[in-house]
């Protein structure tokens, strides 16, 4: 028993913190002038009585023991007769349990032993038109999460004849930087001087600029309409991102400039980092019909994605283009999760579009759940009215009411079917693995009883 209460105290006991000390040096004699024999070593009561003497004070201090107890015990020690040392020893015994538990008491509730709990890091992945807006506000009006959309935009326009591909180790690095609240990273995608937290793309998407501690206009347990914020919080100090972000249990990115899984690994790997990825994919139908009423607000995105090819290909020919390449990275990054140790797998949850507009309270309470997030009754209203609104939206890159549903297949009334049989040919494969069947003719794509979401 000595033994073991000798190396719980080398385990715990701190030079900041006199009382396991002293209670390891009274235990220590205890074990030497006691036991393990019941009538001890020769002189062995004396020596015990003498330390008692010297540490006395010490104890005092500490608090351990009262002086009135060593007093006691003391004097009853010198009254025993040696027919009472076996008492004695099995009394020593007790008081050595006594210590061992105010010696584990004391360092089990040692404000060092305890750690602040690690921020869940959350990237929504996906690409252009894909509904991603509307996932990122699932986690933006969350009062838990702190939340920014596209970081990565700044470092495409600071490059902007660059390739996708020449851009990813920064986007990644960026990636990184901002989930440990490193807000410095932007310093060298932004003019150098003074800067507010409107430098930031799509600023007012994030709940968490528009409430304390980066803007006390709004409370944190607000749905706070984005023209609202914008209006009320941009002369903030660019300050106050780091800030805010600090203060959250979740930091969560939403970004499209990723075209590999592989590019992510060290970030999955990063004890540093507690990321989970949620993956976005939509209808490659859906997603071409809406690139087709925002080709002016994507172009620069599109040049960079196609690079050298831009110049090269038909105008006519460049969507169809950067629709294969959309598809096959979405392709490659879903078969590269199937590779991955389990592990690592269980970072990553898949997400199609269309099953979230279907039934968005409970794929919503999935995607939270899957983060360790509270749906919150507020929260439950919210999304059932976003996306029972009227009509398919005011604003391409806008989260408002609209029918998401009616939106997620507008594309079959509104695309020719020789758009569709086109891209189908380019995008056939990841449509087949994501369970987005194809429609062979034109009236399979009129027909919207006829389901084409495989489960």
């Amino acid at each position: 028993m000595c033994q073991a209460l000798l190396l719980t105290h080398q385990r715990h006991s701190s030079d900041e913190d006199p009382g396991p000390t002293l209670t390891f040096s009274l235990v220590t004699v205890c074990c030497l002038c006691l036991g393990p024999y019941p009538h001890g070593f020769p002189g062995s009561i004396e020596v015990f009585i003498l330390f008692l003497k010297g540490y006395t004070a010490s104890i005092w201090e500490s608090s351990i023991i009262q002086p009135s107890v060593i007093r006691i015990f003391h004097f009853s020690m010198m009254i025993l007769p040696k027919k009472m040392k076996p008492l004695l020893f099995l009394i020593s015994q007790m008081a050595i349990f006594a210590l061992f538990l105010h010696l584990y008491g004391h360092n089990s509730n040692s404000p060092s032993t305890t750690e602040e709990p690690k921020p869940m890091h959350v990237l929504v992945l996906s690409s252009w038109r894909s509904g991603s807006s509307f996932v990122g506000q699932l986690f933006g009006q969350h009062p838990d999460v702190f939340y920014l959309m596209e970081p990565a935009w700044h470092i495409w326009m600071t490059f902007t004849h660059s390739t996708a591909w020449r851009l990813q180790m920064a986007v990644r690095d960026l990636i990184r930087a901002i989930f440990l609240c490193d807000m410095s990273v932007f310093d060298a995608y932004m003019k150098p001087g003074p800067r507010r937290q409107s430098s930031l793309f799509q600023w007012e998407n994030s709940r968490a600029l528009c409430s304390p501690p980066a803007c006390n206009i709004f409370s944190r347990d607000m749905i706070i309409p984005r023209a609202h914020c914008k209006l009320l919080c941009s002369q903030q100090p660019f300050e106050v991102v780091e800030k805010a972000c600090r203060s959250y249990s979740h930091v969560v990115l939403k970004e499209v400039r990723f075209f590999n899984l592989q590019m992510l690994y060290p970030l999955l790997r990063d004890p540093s980092l507690n990321l989970r990825i949620v993956h976005l994919v939509r209808d490659p139908r859906a997603v071409f019909r809406s690139r087709e009423h925002t080709t002016e607000e994507l172009m620069i995105d599109s040049r960079i994605v196609l690079g050298q090819h831009w110049e090269k290909l038909k105008k006519e020919d460049q969507p169809y283009y950067m629709m294969q390449v959309i598809c096959q990275s979405q392709l490659e990054i879903y078969k590269a999760v199937q590779s991955l140790p389990k592990a690592l797998r269980e970072r990553y949850m898949l997400i199609r579009y269309e099953d979230l507009v279907r039934n968005p309270i409970a794929r919503t309470a999935q995607i939270y759940e899957y983060v360790r997030l509270k749906f919150l009754p507020h929260l439950q209203t919210w999304v059932y009215n976003i996306t029972r609104g009227e009509g398919m939206g005011n604003h391409a890159f806008h989260t408002n009411a609209r029918n998401a549903l009616n939106v997620s297949q507008a594309w079959r009334w509104t695309l020719p079917y020789k758009k569709v049989s086109r891209l189908q040919k380019v995008c056939s494969d990841t449509m087949t693995l994501l369970g987005y069947q194809l429609v062979r003719s034109e009236q399979e794509q009129r027909n919207l009883s006829l389901d084409l979401l495989s489960t």
